[in-house]
């Protein structure tokens, strides 16, 4: 096994004040009247976007989400005679959505690293907001700050809706959602350390934090200046802006906003901003990462450096994307066909047999085929340190927001405002770009997407349990849905973006594992009303003070049948 690295990160002044409110770590700073940054005064414009680059977090949820969803399998379970460990002891917690406590504060990848590296961003963005300020009487119209105003507005609302995702319950509708805790929503920089976060001025509904992202994209999306960056897939760029809000507006069901912006994103020409899979450099993995992350590739809206083991978590060969055996055993009797099938093999499209024709070439497998299967993109970079030593940083690339994605919001938009041709539409464009030469039609959907509810390629969602004021849709609009999921899917594999969907439409997950000192073999099953989709907070912050979603709290029934938590309830600040 290869050693682990983890960076130590130093941190400064920035972004302290409010974190240490959230978390124990930063209590030490003392000097609370000082400027954001104790090297440099934030008194220019250029100081102000020089600041808010570190405001993009080196952390991403997306191996917690990957590992609470249905994309990954423990190989313990479907490969006979294995006993592996998990990679870190905290990714076994996840998996069986339990609470994750069996970890380090200095880990990647863990609640925590989650937590933490989104407050201080959001720490950075409310500096810089504030710094803008003090400079100008409306900055939103000064020549000078009026790009890093919108940056500012747009980088803290996606921090929010990040954090918001991963640590509450998923929007379901202004009834429902008033009476969900959400997070806190900051939006000052502290002055004092010793902050109560649990206080209803900070943390909010969710249904309230969706206002105040609403608000904070509205302020900023018509600011953003490309031509003020100078690498503008590093930052929320006009594209990436607009992707942000067709998603957010997709999550919120405000189906024409989330077109609207979807249209801004992919311009006239949907099929010209995909992925040029053809012209894929696959002479080397480094070749292939350096195409698949060039920050001038159309498709790439946003790309964010992290400190991410995901590779390494799939190349200890306990929790993958598996080869996609089957294995009996499911409490209704059926088997359960494991997430490469649905994926990689004979996925992402109605007419195809075998790889998408995208990914043949380019997937890759641990050990042997029963172990896992994996595409290069999450292939890691590792900067060395010390190359004596052999010790360094290891760094995975992901795309929060990718011109396919944005396509993909758009189509399920179309199809919820009636539009069911033009969500079609979409996924040709999408179906193309993955090298499909069969055109997708009504027919070809009907004859793949036909299987039961929880079949492989049919989700088993919960709309209506979810909300009442889910649109019901007729039989051929269904089955255009599960292809959409389905897309998104493939398209967001890694990123973490299935566990939102799961989440967002109730669809059910069985988890089946095996310790490694084990012979009996556990099932779980994931329903759509059960209140471990909220992961817990960080323990680390809980510890400091900040109230524990109570994930086996006894359940209230509200009117609509959805079981709440009865710690969820609270008074609405509307």
């Amino acid at each position: 096994m290869i050693a682990k690295y983890i960076k130590n990160m130093t941190k400064g002044l920035v972004g302290c004040c409010v974190v240490a409110a959230l978390t124990p770590v930063f209590a030490s700073c003392d000097k609370l009247d000082e400027v954001p940054d104790n090297r440099t005064e934030i008194d220019n414009a250029e100081k102000v976007a020089l600041l808010l680059t570190s405001g993009y977090p080196k952390s991403t949820p997306a191996v917690i989400c990957e590992l609470s969803g249905d994309n990954l399998v423990d190989n313990n379970v479907v490969v006979p005679a294995t006993h592996n460990s998990a990679y870190s002891a905290w990714h076994e917690e996840a998996y069986q959505w339990k609470d994750i406590v069996n970890y380090s504060t200095g880990e990647n990848d863990t609640p925590y690293a989650v937590w933490e590296a989104n407050y201080e961003g959001i720490a950075v963005a409310n500096h810089a907001i504030e710094a803008m300020k003090e400079m100008s009487e409306d900055p939103a119209k000064d020549p000078a700050l009026q790009h890093s105003w919108g940056e500012a507005h747009i980088l803290r609302a996606y921090l929010h809706f990040v954090l918001l995702n991963v640590f509450a319950e998923a929007y379901k509708d202004d009834t429902q959602s008033e009476q969900d805790w959400g997070i806190p929503y900051v939006t000052e920089p502290e002055t004092t350390v010793n902050v109560d976060y649990s206080d209803p001025r900070y943390r909010k509904s969710v249904a309230e934090v969706y206002r105040l992202i609403d608000k904070d994209i509205n302020e900023g999306i018509n600011l953003i200046d490309d031509s003020k960056y100078k690498v503008p897939a590093y930052h929320f760029n006009k594209n990436a802006a607009h992707a942000f809000a067709a998603r957010f507006y997709l999550f919120w069901r405000k189906y024409d906003k989330c077109i609207e912006h979807a249209n801004a994103a992919l311009g006239n020409n949907p099929a010209s901003m995909l992925r040029k899979w053809s012209s894929l450099n696959t002479n080397t993995m480094d070749t292939r990462l350096n195409d698949y992350n060039d920050e001038k590739a159309a498709c790439n809206f946003l790309i964010t450096p992290t400190y991410s083991l995901q590779d390494r978590m799939m190349s200890a060969c306990r929790f993958c994307i598996n080869n996609g055996k089957t294995f009996e055993g499911d409490e209704d009797g059926s088997k359960t066909v494991y997430a490469t099938d649905a994926i990689l093999y004979n996925g992402g499209g109605p007419n195809w047999t075998g790889y998408v024709p995208a990914y043949a070439g380019n997937l890759f497998i641990w050990g042997n085929q029963d172990y896992g299967v994996w595409l290069f993109r999450v292939y890691e970079y590792f900067e060395y340190s010390d190359k004596i030593a052999g010790i360094g940083y290891v760094h995975i690339l992901y795309q929060p927001f990718t011109a396919e994605e944005t396509l993909l919001c758009r189509a399920e938009a179309k199809l919820f405002m009636g539009d069911r041709e033009g969500a079609i539409t979409d996924l040709g464009y999408w179906t193309a770009s993955k090298m499909v030469e069969r055109p997708i039609s009504q027919e070809n959907i009907n004859s793949k997407y036909s299987g039961k509810p929880g079949s492989q390629y049919v989700d088993d969602l919960h709309m209506q349990e979810m909300s009442p004021e889910f649109k019901q849709l007729n039989e051929d609009e269904m089955r255009v849905l599960y292809c959409i999921l389905h897309f998104r899917r493939i398209e967001n594999m890694y990123e973490g973006l299935r566990w939102f969907d799961i989440k967002r439409y109730g669809i059910t997950v069985h988890h089946a594992y095996r310790g490694p000192q084990e012979d009996e073999v556990h099932h779980d099953y994931l329903k759509w009303n059960d209140p471990r989709r909220v992961l817990q907070i960080p323990n680390n912050v809980v510890k400091a003070g900040y109230p524990s979603n109570d994930r086996n709290d006894p359940y209230s029934v509200n009117q609509n049948g959805y079981q709440t938590p009865a710690y969820s309830v609270l008074q609405s600040t509307k």
